[in-house]
């Protein structure tokens, strides 16, 4: 005779605890795991830079500079190489020798074991600038502005801020231009009315005005070469020194003596 079966009822939450799930478990186990990766780590970097391990003991400069002195480098890397090898911060350190005089770009990299490797762009000036407003800077051959000193002789060039690659540009077509009597540019200035004047080697001031479609600067410029010649010799037959020069003039050009 068959027994009847007896009711089974499982109590609700029994067999159902924390214990009672592997996979969460694991779960729990690898972020553990994972966070004292990380908080090892995080350690073991502090330790690392409060150590005195690999300890930065060269610098070593991979281009050849004429601007920018040794005892330069050196008084800015002592305070922007900071940390050891591992740690030095390599992107605040290019900062920091940017803002030296003369330091167009600066580039490092680590040299194992205790070194930094530093190559420096300087700028190679190409005038004097002299804003309307602020303090005299140099520009390079770029045509960008900066700030630095020089003892060489350059030309000036003066212009609404933010024209100096335009009166660099105009400047070196002026140099081949005039290169046909002998005579360069020593100076050149750009008004706020885009208007143009040069100061040539033997003392002329040569008034060009506003480059114009019909008139261009350049048609302005030849005519003046063309007849260079003529009107200095009769300057000098005058016992005269031209001091202005104004090609303002659609065909022809005004003459003023020097004062001196």
């Amino acid at each position: 005779m068959a027994k009847p079966r007896g009711n089974t009822r499982t109590e609700p939450g029994a067999g159902d605890g924390f214990w009672d799930r592997p996979m969460l478990i694991n779960l729990l186990a690898d972020l553990l795991l994972l966070a004292g990766g990380v908080l090892l780590a995080w350690a073991g970097a502090m330790a690392l830079q409060r150590l005195p391990v690999f300890p930065l003991k060269q610098l070593v400069v991979v281009t050849p500079l004429d601007q920018v002195s040794r005892a330069q480098i050196e008084h800015t890397a002592r305070s922007a190489l900071s940390g050891n090898f591992f740690t030095v911060n390599l992107e605040a350190a290019q900062a920091a020798f940017e803002r030296m005089p003369w330091v167009r770009s600066a580039s490092l990299r680590r040299l194992w074991p205790d070194g930094v490797e530093l190559a420096l762009e300087e700028h190679r000036a190409a005038a004097r600038w002299t804003p309307q407003e602020g303090e005299a800077r140099l520009v390079n051959s770029r045509g960008e502005v900066f700030l630095a000193s020089s003892r060489e002789a350059l030309p000036a060039f003066a212009g609404p801020e933010g024209s100096a690659p335009r009166v660099l540009a105009r400047y070196q077509e002026f140099n081949d231009g005039l290169a046909a009597i002998g005579r360069k540019p020593v100076a050149v200035h750009l008004s706020a009315r885009e208007a143009w004047q040069l100061k040539l080697d033997d003392g002329v001031v040569l008034e060009l005005g506003r480059d114009q479609p019909k008139h261009p600067l350049a048609d302005r410029l030849r005519r003046f070469t063309t007849h260079y010649a003529t009107v200095s010799s009769s300057a000098k037959n005058r016992l005269q020194t031209i001091g202005v020069v104004d090609m303002r003039y659609p065909n022809g050009f005004a003459l003023r003596a020097s004062k001196s």
